[in-house]
């Protein structure tokens, strides 16, 4: 059963950058009935430039994540363009203007929602992929008792300095556009979505599925077409303030930068008590397996299982792909049975 997509609004809501929204507001989607026990609440975090409505396909009885027997929720991250971002809020503004949200305002705000809309207290599981998955490790370590399993696909607790190099050329392609103009855009950036679309596919996918050509089994007739249908044309549906917005939380994603750890990073996953499966891609190429396996020895009671896919980044989202979204959901189903 799919709820139908509502808001959840936060007077005053103070951010870490030190703005204070007059008003925050995170939409979200449910799947699925609450038991009166409300013990079976799973936690289902946004990725970089998704909306709900762009990762709910792995929520079916038959599918990695089932409503029959979970009650999911799916909160908009802040900047995606639902909740509150760039696009939809004139307080809102970009690290130009010394304005950005990070991962920790997303976890004060979703604690919020879960504890005053149902009286959720305890998760029976954090799922996330990418940028998902670093909201997993922080709702982990600054909860450490009310959340029983993480898995974490294709995401660290911190963006390492190689991926931050990532972003900084993604947001640059789109701030060198003519439209930009030192703190936004006044205009379409053309050529900004263009280059940075490109700069993405490169990364998000391996050279195996480029040489394989993988892209050509889904109706592409060559790589120009995949990269533009694919690629800038999915890109171009999002506001370019929002998809700064994003790059800035993800540039600022420290499990540790918070009130609560004060930098100390090796506490911060120390922290983290509940079943935790971490699971990058074998061919990821910025948040890569090594930077997760050290990230899985730190963690207490850590599985570290890579998934063994050609796709890149993506494997964690395979919508597309029945061999991964099959390792995935067999995975995922054995850490809900511990």
């Amino acid at each position: 059963m799919t709820n139908p997509a509502q808001s959840f609004t936060i007077r005053d809501f103070e951010l870490q950058c030190g703005a204070v929204l007059p008003t925050a507001t995170v939409l979200y989607q449910t799947y699925g009935e609450l038991r009166g026990d409300r013990a079976n609440a799973i936690l289902y975090p946004t990725s970089y430039g998704a909306q709900h409505t762009d990762i709910d396909w792995l929520i079916g009885p038959e599918r990695i994540l089932d409503p029959t027997r979970w009650f999911i929720i799916i909160p908009n991250q802040l900047g995606n363009g639902l909740s509150t971002s760039p696009s939809n809020d004139s307080h809102c503004g970009l690290a130009e203007n010394g304005f950005w949200f990070t991962h920790y305002d997303n976890l004060r705000a979703q604690e919020q929602l879960l504890r005053e809309t149902w009286g959720i207290e305890r998760l029976a599981l954090v799922y996330g992929w990418s940028m998902g998955a670093q909201q997993a490790y922080y709702w982990g370590a600054h909860y450490p008792d009310r959340v029983e399993r993480i898995a974490a696909l294709c995401g660290t607790a911190k963006t390492t300095e190689h991926n931050q190099i990532f972003l900084w050329s993604l947001r640059s392609a789109l701030t060198a556009d003519p439209a930009w103009n030192g703190s936004c855009f006044e205009g379409v950036p053309d050529r900004g979505y263009r280059a940075y679309a490109r700069i993405y596919a490169s990364w998000a996918a391996s050279q195996p599925y480029y040489r394989e050509r993988i892209y050509r089994q889904f109706g592409y007739d060559s790589l120009e077409d995949y990269l533009q249908q694919g690629w800038e044309d999915n890109y171009r549906r999002r506001d370019p303030h929002d998809l700064i917005a994003m790059i800035d939380t993800w540039l600022r994603c420290d499990v540790s930068d918070t009130p609560i750890f004060q930098g100390n990073y090796s506490k911060a996953l120390s922290t983290i008590q509940a079943q935790t499966l971490v699971m990058p891609a074998t061919t990821d190429l910025y948040f890569t397996p090594d930077d997760c396996a050290n990230e899985a020895a730190m963690i207490p009671r850590a599985v570290y299982r890579p998934i063994p896919s050609i796709w890149g980044h993506r494997a964690g989202n395979p919508y597309q792909n029945p061999d991964d979204e099959s390792f995935i959901r067999q995975s995922v189903s054995e850490l809900l049975k511990r």
